[in-house]
């Protein structure tokens, strides 16, 4: 790919052919305030806030949909690129709740990041009177439309990345509102998955998982539902995990994930999970150790060779382990008959 030098705010810029300002001053690490932009995603230009001053360009092109050029010369801080995103933020303040504190994306919500950096403190126009629509049908997460921003995040990847197209916007101006494709339904009874891909987009708290909780740290581990080898991050708190996110820097999903992976966590500490072996005595299941377990199944397995066993290896356990499992079919019970349950 051909490579163009370009100026940001008086920083000379290598970039290459064909993306766009933003993406160029990010890789530089230059910060230009964007609500509707998202790498994975195709450029939208929605939110008008990334709007920059470009030599020999009119008005104020949004970044995030204009290409680089070579010799282009952009300036991110102009007091008309200031005054142009306060006024946009301030009207789109005017459509949105003023409960921060309550939200349970406080302090992790990009409305509220950039609002600070554009130095928003007191909106300028009266707000909008808007009846909230709540829509807790989906199991796992919440629609709260009057947090949402029409960034179009939520339909973006539903379309772009999970090919499903399970949400739209109706309407324009103000009567815009985000509803399920089959029409304003509850998203439980729209083809919609539950993939979580949309709550992971979303700026603000207009989606978020049930029973949201704040974690302590990130735990980098590997998806255990499927053979795929999904990338995921633990929300930890304590010695619970409270919340899954896709890794982004993984070959397999590449920040995606499915419902299970994404909202499939509370099996861990669930209360009825085993905690030890359990052998049937007189028609009743009752704890065993694992040296009792190991000897019990040794003994019923010795009772059968050849082709009357069969062996079916698990998705769920490491390479390793599956590996050990057709040895035993092989070496030890004396049969080829070993499937996968990922075989498909």
């Amino acid at each position: 790919m051909q490579k163009v030098n370009l100026t940001i705010d008086g920083t000379l810029v290598e970039a290459t052919e064909g993306i766009t300002v933003l993406e160029a001053a990010r890789a530089e690490g230059i910060y230009i305030p964007t609500l509707c932009a998202d790498p994975d995603l195709e450029p939208y230009g929605g939110c008008r806030l990334c709007l920059v001053e470009i030599d020999k360009m009119e008005g104020l092109p949004a970044s995030c949909t204009t290409p680089v050029a070579e010799g282009m010369v952009v300036r991110t801080e102009t007091p008309g690129v200031q005054e142009a995103r306060q006024r946009t933020l301030e009207l789109l303040l005017t459509d949105h709740p003023d409960n921060c504190l309550v939200c349970s994306k406080n302090q992790h919500c990009d409305l509220q990041k950039v609002a600070a950096y554009v130095g928003i403190d007191q909106p300028r126009f009266k707000k909008l009177e808007r009846q909230t629509e709540i829509d807790s049908s989906n199991p796992f997460f919440v629609r709260d439309s009057s947090k949402c921003i029409l960034c179009g995040k939520c339909v973006r990847v539903c379309n772009e990345i999970q090919g499903l197209g399970a949400l739209e916007v109706m309407n324009n101006g103000l009567s815009s509102k985000i509803i399920t494709s089959a029409g304003d339904i509850p998203i439980l009874e729209s083809i919609c998955e539950s993939c979580g891909q949309c709550v992971a987009k979303c700026p603000t708290g207009a989606l978020m998982p049930k029973n949201y909780r704040w974690a302590s740290k990130e735990v980098s581990t590997v998806c255990p539902y499927c053979g795929v080898g999904c990338g995921t991050y633990l929300a930890v708190r304590g010695n619970e995990i409270v919340g899954v996110r896709g890794d982004p820097e993984n070959p397999a999903n590449k920040g995606s994930l499915c419902v299970k992976g994404q909202f499939g966590f509370e099996f861990v500490d669930h209360p009825d999970r085993l905690t030890s072996p359990l052998i049937r005595r007189n028609g009743r299941f009752v704890e065993a150790s694992f040296e009792e377990a190991l000897d019990l199944i040794a003994s019923k397995l010795n009772e059968y060779k050849g082709d009357q066993f069969a062996a079916v290896a698990s998705a769920r356990i490491t390479t390793e382990d599956n590996y050990v499992i057709q040895k035993l079919a092989r070496a030890v019970m004396a049969t080829n008959n070993i499937d996968h349950c990922a075989r498909l």
